[in-house]
This record gives C-alpha cells, structure tokens and sequence, in this order.
C-alpha cells in the first residue's frame, strides 16, 4: 500500500509557497513591554510574532544599547517560539547597518525576522538586504533570515513590485502614518484611522497595489496599526476589512488587547476549517485527484485553497480534527 502524499508535494511540485505565518505582528520598544509581549506569547501559544523595536523604541544616542538590548533578548530563553524579530533604523540612519551587524553577532541564528523601515526605492532596500546576506556568510550563518519591508514613502510604492521581488523577503508591511504624512496634508488626518484608512482614493490604490505585489511574488501583506488601543471591536473591525476587501493576511499590534481581535479576524472560520480539512482528507485518499464533496466538484486549485486555509487555522489557534492533525502535522 502507498503511502499518502503529503499536500505540500502533491499540489506545488517545487513551486515556491507563500509562507504561513502569525496573522500578527506586536511592535513593543522598551524592554519590559517585549519581556510582557513574549509573556503573553507563552501564554496564549505561537499565535502572534513580536517585533523589538529600535526604530521608534530607542532613544537619541542610545542606538546602539538599545540594538544589543533587543539582539540579547531575540537570543535569551525569553524568547521561547523563537518569534521575535527586530525593526532596524531606516536606510538612510547611521544606526541602520550597526544594527543589523550587533543583531547578527549576537542573535543571527535566532533572529525569526528583520524589518526594515522607510526604503525610498528598491535599490535602497537591496542595499541593506545585500549587506544582511553578506553579513551572514561572513559569520558562517547558513539560514536565510526573513526579511519585511515597510512601504511608507512614496519611492517605496513606486517600486514596491521590485521590492517584493528580492531575495530574503517575506512581508511587505503598510505604514500608513508616514505615508500619509509624505502626501503633506493631501491626505486628510481622519484617514488615520477608520473608515476614512480604507476609503480615501490614494489609500485604496496604495494598500491595493501593495498587496497585489506581495501576492504576486510569494510574500504576505501586513496591515497598519489600529491606533484604538482599547475597543477590541474596532481593532476586529479594522482587521476584517483589511482581510476581506484588501487581502492582507497579517496586521500589525501595538497594545497586547489588540492581538486577540486581530486573530479572531484574520483566521478563517471554524466551517471553512472544518470543509478544509474534509477536503483535503478525501483528496489524499483519492491521490489528489478530483472528488465530490458535499455535490460539488473540488481538484487541485481548490485543494491549494484549502491547505492554505487549514494552516492558517491551526497556526492562529483553531483545533483542526485529529485525523487532519495527524495526516498533515504530524
């Protein structure tokens, strides 16, 4: 008797997959607030990523304390998922390329990512991502660290199908604040925040084309802060719109009350789990060929779909079915 084909050879056959990941990412700067968020994260499970801030996180003149601060603890027993990763100074900062060097000598074998804020142009960004290469192979770091760029200027929109193009990238990540801020007062201050953030025509095209390009090449869109930190309704509701009209598959936290919302939102719903995993179970029985399920017809473009989904529901906690657990996960 055969042994059942795993989905990931049976439906891409060496094609490159977009990757899984958390459906959020918590931004935290001070060390205690990154000690709580990795609290947290032991609590709930490996449902979010955390992000140590040194971009906005540290203060003048204290770059480079801050930058072994975040790399110690990215290499501590804190960081227990091995889910946390540092946003660096922007290109055009002297603290950006130091940063990334103290993050390498400490914490390059554990680092989950690499953020890298403000590129004007393509050429910007692949500056700093040919340095972080080079800075592994010096090291003798054989893996190859993610890394999310933010489009936030106008050069980076301009060139955000280059951007998702280079290598190491894995997440093409919105800020709305500073974009809106590049347009200088085109862009009302009301569209910082619902529902003017989805329906202002130059937001519309900026988050549109930003995620088509994110798509196009493999990587996964990342959504702006919600900047109510207190009403997990509205944060839902942010996040459900960025998923459902946008295509955003991850969204960006500042306030621990805000991830839970985000992930309810983000995660497929607990029938479209269940139809998952039913169909992905009579698939490999059928050898991945096409098979009727409740009288429609399914084949391999809707068994990609479905895999998608049935990972996205376990990583953000949904329990899956122990036969689907045990064919796929084991």
């Amino acid at each position: 008797m055969s042994h059942p084909v795993h989905p990931n050879d049976a439906l891409y056959e060496g094609e490159r997959q977009s990757p899984v990941i958390p459906a959020v990412d918590h931004y935290a700067g001070a060390e205690k607030l990154i000690r709580k968020a990795l609290a947290l994260q032991e609590e709930l499970g490996p449902i979010f990523d955390v992000t140590g801030d040194c971009e906005d996180g540290a203060a003048a003149g204290e770059e480079e304390a801050h930058a072994r601060m975040v790399a110690d603890l990215i290499a501590s027993e804190a960081n227990g998922f091995g889910q946390l990763g540092m946003r660096v100074h922007a290109p055009h900062h002297p603290a950006c390329l130091p940063d990334i060097d103290i993050l390498l000598d400490r914490a390059g074998d554990r680092v989950a990512h690499i953020t890298i804020p403000k590129a004007t142009s393509a050429a910007e960004l692949a500056a700093v991502i040919d340095h972080i290469r080079e800075g592994c192979a010096r090291r003798g770091i054989a893996r190859e660290i993610p890394v999310h760029a933010l489009v936030e200027t106008h050069g980076a929109l301009a060139d955000v199908w280059q951007m998702a193009a280079l290598p190491w990238m894995r997440v093409l990540d919105f800020g709305l604040m500073d974009f809106i801020s590049a347009h200088d007062g085109a862009i009302p201050a009301s569209a910082m925040r619902s529902p003017g953030q989805f329906e202002h025509k130059l937001l519309i095209r900026a988050k549109a084309e930003m995620v088509a390009a994110a798509l196009a090449h493999g990587l996964v869109a990342a959504h702006n802060v919600c900047l109510d930190l207190k009403n997990p309704d509205v944060v839902r509701g942010d996040a459900t719109r960025a998923r459902m009209e946008y295509g955003f598959q991850r969204m960006w936290s500042i306030y621990p009350a805000q991830i839970q919302p985000i992930v309810e939102a983000m995660r497929p719903d607990y029938s479209e789990a269940e139809d998952a995993a039913a169909v992905l179970l009579a698939a490999q029985a059928a050898s991945w060929g096409p098979i009727q399920y409740k009288g429609e017809l399914y084949d391999r473009a809707s068994y990609r779909y479905y895999w998608k989904t049935l990972q996205r529901a376990r990583l953000s906690g949904l329990a899956i079915g122990a036969e689907a657990e045990q064919a796929f996960f084991a």
